[in-house]
């Protein structure tokens, strides 16, 4: 049956590829403005039809960012004194600080537990509009990366205003408007009713303070949160049945795995699109596999006696799905949950870390995915290049210097603050006393920590307290840097790629819509990934699953 279930989504994921792309194709290449997205722009004082050099376009984002952060802090610093506070005291400053930093860049990290520590108006107009247009914010960065290799000697890439606005009304409202809808008749309530309920993110709760259809969806689609509980899609009034559990990984995957559609029609070559589709398709099926495989085939007595690993998960998914949704939702960048990692077998917490190292890129989050898929593109073809000793070429765009610096910066950031944050926690008392484990598994909890943090997951691993100033802190930092240095790196090379004027292609121009350079840019991406976090990973998970 986990197979089945397995086959079903991919067999769904299949049927919406190619319309949902193409819509957003539309989305995001039509030239005609409706009245909502007018009204707003005049409200903004946007000039819609006025396309901004890359430079422009990072300052836009940047600022609009700072200021909801600002915004999100300052809600939940003062909600004692708004209404619909629900009498709760004002959320601590450390904790404030990582809250927002965590939905303002998408990660959604929560430290907290949402039903005793935020109010009406801070969970609907804070943490619900960072739902929404910060997963927009994605969307529209990978978008201007297309847009970089689509164009010729030009040094505008689009409207970053236009793009945030496009693709939260057209894409993903709608969508959660559709799934908000199916969760409901599947049984997850909503109602505005009762003296203890938190709203939820874009509806109410039912009377016990459970989170809600829309709010569920609205994670699913590349955000994430805790919920009310701290449990995630783990509760029933998240997650109420098997088909909705299936249902929610169908919306993890759903756009990431449509946008290479969208690449391949923005471009004018679709095969394209299918490479880059078949590098994700590829390494999401491995991840899958092999975490049903790990969690199925559980090491000690008991998993083995009764042939899979049962704790921490549900038994209304039971072990496949439960693993399945694990892996789906690490290797993008949701990090919702239905079950523990933290009690998964050694090697299966391994894969949920190993999927969020690969940089989230099989299919990645919302939009990110995408950008960093092109990112090991553009590596591949220089790697390619060094091989057979020619100045690689991607989709006609030469990649020299700059580039690959750009491209290289972009992909050390993680690394470097996943290792140096884990260092810092495991060399100080502060990050030593939030241990719940000791030995393997507690470095494990810690490196999952800063990994979840500084690629925007969110899911946690569990066992360590990180509700301490000293983790608030170095957690976002983390999430911050982890989302805006890597954002710079690609409008940067989105400028430099479409000031480019394409080159002919020749005999030795390396094809990238064929097997073999699908194969290639898997290899590329699973190396690098090795040889980064290889000795980490063997602290951790690899020694406690040696060692079990």
């Amino acid at each position: 049956m986990g197979w089945i279930f397995i086959a079903s989504l991919v067999l769904a994921l299949v049927i919406t590829h190619k319309p949902l792309g193409d819509y957003m194709y539309r989305v995001y290449t039509s030239v005609k403005h409706n009245v909502v997205e007018r009204f707003i722009y005049r409200l903004l004082g946007v000039q819609a039809d006025s396309e901004q050099r890359w430079a422009v376009y990072a300052r836009s984002l940047l600022a609009f960012s700072v200021i909801s952060l600002l915004v999100l802090y300052g809600l939940q610093r003062l909600q004692d004194k708004l209404f619909l506070s629900l009498g709760f005291d004002p959320v601590p400053d450390h904790v404030a600080w990582n809250t927002a930093v965590s939905f303002v860049t998408n990660t959604n990290w929560q430290a907290y537990s949402g039903e005793s520590t935020m109010g009406h108006l801070v969970q609907m107009s804070g943490l619900a509009v960072q739902n929404f247009v910060s997963a927009a914010v994605g969307m529209a960065v990978a978008i201007t990366l297309v847009r970089g290799f689509a164009r010729r000697g030009t040094d505008t890439l689009g409207n970053f205003w236009v793009d945030l606005v496009r693709g939260t009304l057209r894409i993903l409202l709608p969508i959660a408007f559709v799934g908000a809808l199916i969760l409901v008749a599947g049984g997850l309530v909503q109602n505005f009713t009762g003296p203890h309920e938190i709203a939820g993110l874009t509806g109410p709760t039912n009377m016990t303070g459970g989170p809600v259809a829309s709010q569920e969806v609205i994670k699913e689609l590349g955000t994430n949160g805790g919920g009310f509980y701290n449990t995630n899609s783990a509760h029933p009034f998240e997650n109420a049945t098997n088909w909705t559990n299936w249902f929610e990984i169908f919306l993890i995957l759903l756009i990431p795995f449509a946008l290479p559609r969208t690449f391949g029609k923005m471009v004018g070559q679709i095969r394209q699109g299918y490479a880059i589709l078949a590098v994700m398709g590829v390494i999401a099926l491995v991840s899958v596999t092999l975490t049903n495989v790990f969690e199925l085939a559980g090491d000690a007595t008991v998993p083995q006696a009764i042939g899979s690993a049962m704790e921490g998960k549900d038994v209304r998914f039971g072990v496949a799905n439960s693993a399945t949704f694990g892996a789906a939702t690490t290797l993008t960048s949701t990090g919702a949950v239905d079950s523990f990692h933290d009690s998964y077998t050694p090697f299966g917490g391994m894969m949920t870390m190993f999927n969020m190292m690969l940089g989230e890129v099989a299919p990645g989050g919302v939009g990110a995915g995408l950008y960093g898929m092109l990112i090991l593109a553009v590596i591949t073809v220089f790697v390619a290049g060094l091989m057979v000793g020619r100045t690689p070429e991607y989709l006609g765009k030469k990649i020299g210097a700059r580039e690959i610096k750009l491209a290289s910066m972009y992909f050390l950031v993680t690394p470097i603050l996943v290792l140096v944050g884990t260092s810092l926690a495991m060399g100080n008392e502060a990050g030593l006393a939030a241990m719940l484990n000791s030995g393997p598994h507690g470095f494990s909890e810690i490196l999952y920590a800063f990994t979840s943090a500084s690629n925007n997951n969110g899911s946690a691993f569990g066992g360590v307290t990180v509700n301490t100033p000293w983790y608030d802190v170095a957690l976002g930092l983390c999430m911050l840097l982890g989302r805006f240095l890597p954002i710079i790196f690609v409008l940067a090379l989105a400028g430099s790629l479409a000031r480019q004027t394409p080159v002919p292609e020749t005999a030795g121009t390396l094809p990238t819509h064929r097997p073999q350079f699908v194969g290639m840019v898997v290899g590329v991406t699973i190396i690098l990934v090795a040889l980064t976090f290889l000795p980490a990973l063997a602290l951790g998970p690899l020694a406690e699953g040696l060692l079990s």
